[in-house]
Order: C-alpha cells, then sequence, then structure tokens
C-alpha cells in the first residue's frame, strides 16, 4: 500500500541550522522567516529525562560547556550559551526543550521532523519517552510530527509507545539490502537518506515499494531539482536563504 507524504517538500535542517545556531528556537524562527513550513531538528534526554534540542552526544561543539550532555540535568544545560560558539548576536541562547519548540511550531503553522538522536544505551528509553511526548504535545496539531532515526531500537521503541505516529527511517551511508524488510518491521512511512547515496534507481526502487522518500543534505539548486523531478518527497536543506519556498513558490 502506498504511503503519502503529508508534509511540504522542503525542510529546514536543525531550523536555519547554519544561519542561526542549531537546534534553538532562534534557528527555527529563522527558518520560518524564510518561509520553511517544516523544521527537522533532534532531540535526546538531559539526565533527568527532559526532551532537549542537541545533535551531538556533548555539549562541547555547540555550547561554552564540555562533557556528556546525558550527564548534565536540564538546570544545568540551562546555564550554558548555545549561541555564542555561533556568533555574538546569537550569545546567551539557550537550549531549548521539545515543549519549548512545540509551543512555537504550533502556534505557527510549522510542521515537524523529530529526529531522535539517543546518547548511547539510551536508545529504547529515549524513543519511547519521545514517542509519548510527542503524541501529548501535538495531540491538537494538523499534522503530527515524523519521527525518524538512524536508530532502529528508538524506533521500535518510539513504534510500542505511539504507534499511530509516522515513523522514518534514517539510513547514513549506503541502503542496505534489507532496507524494506526493516522498513515493514518497523511499520515506517519511508526512508530519509543521505543525497550522496541516492541515485535514480534507488528512488525508483523505495517508490515503486510505496514508500515516502526525503533526502538530506541537499544545499545545491541543481541537486535538489534533480531529487525532487526524480520523485522525491521532500528535500532537507542548510541553504535556508537560497533554498526555500521563494525558491520554488509551487512547493
Amino acid at each position: 500500500m502506498s504511503r503519502s507524504w503529508p508534509y511540504p517538500k522542503l525542510i529546514a535542517h536543525r531550523g536555519a541550522g547554519r544561519l542561526a545556531p542549531e537546534n534553538t528556537l532562534a534557528a527555527v524562527r529563522l527558518g520560518a522567516a524564510h518561509g520553511f513550513r517544516m523544521m527537522e531538528y533532534d532531540v535526546k534526554l538531559s539526565r533527568d529525562g527532559i526532551a532537549i534540542l542537541l545533535h551531538d552526544d556533548t555539549v562541547d561543539r555547540s555550547s561554552n560547556g564540555q562533557g556528556p550532555a546525558a550527564g548534565k540535568t536540564l538546570a544545568e544545560l540551562s546555564r550554558l550559551d548555545f549561541g555564542g560558539w555561533h556568533s555574538p548576536a546569537y550569545a546567551g541562547e539557550p537550549i531549548p526543550t521539545l515543549h519549548a519548540i512545540a509551543a512555537y511550531t504550533l502556534a505557527n503553522g510549522i510542521h515537524s521532523n523529530i529526529e531522535i538522536k539517543p546518547h548511547p544505551g539510551l536508545e529504547a528509553e529515549t524513543g519511547r519517552q519521545v514517542a509519548l511526548l510527542a503524541r501529548e504535545l501535538w495531540a491538537a496539531a494538523s499534522l503530527p510530527p515524523l519521527l525518524s532515526s538512524f536508530s532502529e531500537t528508538a524506533l521500535q521503541a518510539a513504534l510500542e509507545a505511539a504507534p499511530e505516529l509516522p515513523r522514518a527511517l534514517l539510513i547514513e551511508k549506503e541502503v542496505p539490502q534489507d532496507w524494506l524488510v526493516r522498513v515493514e518491521r518497523l511499520r515506517c512511512l519511508g526512508l530519509n537518506l543521505n543525497h550522496k547515496y541516492t541515485g535514480k534507481a534507488l528512488v525508483e526502487r523505495v517508490k515503486a515499494a510505496g514508500l515516502t522518500l526525503a533526502i538530506w543534505t541537499v544545499n545545491d539548486a541543481p541537486r535538489a531539482k534533480e531529487l525532487l523531478d526524480w520523485g522525491c518527497d521532500a528535500i532537507v536543506t542548510d541553504e535556508v536563504a537560497t533554498l526555500n519556498p521563494n525558491w520554488a513558490p509551487s512547493l
């Protein structure tokens, strides 16, 4: 059975994660200012089990702190600066909770691709908690968030916790031969693939199987057009200033 893609075709990566500090409210707001109606962002758990936006397992790269985020409570994370590393204009930007992102996106008609990005060893717990929280926070949304992850353990836990929420399997490099078996086992809407490993024949196979296909991270306009022309449902981009709805108003 074919799965339909109900979301926009253009998705801002980590919010406007290049022009503003990634995975922050500032980045999501800037993505929205460039016309994006869907945001991709990474979610993991703090030491006290709060769903926070953060890509890395440590806070070293994207804050003025050090050490694993899993070892810090939300109160401890809230004392760090998650914007100053990017530019002085964003100094003092706090780490956002999923609650905060839900409030902003729901109020402004923006859809979400929540990438479940668990700390090592917390895959199942993170998948379960993020799915339950997404169910609660987006209960009144016009469209539920799309849950995606590289971790099949996290996706399985999300499936068991909130089976009604749509899921997508992220593949980092080459697509494994048993991709369809994995997708069907996890009851996913489709695949989110690395554009470097995505060719036309693969797109045709995935679409022929009735699955959705979102491609990351596409920052070149001709490549973006090629992928969409092949039938990909969406692209995820850092280039929010150029590859936005004004670039392709029909999308």
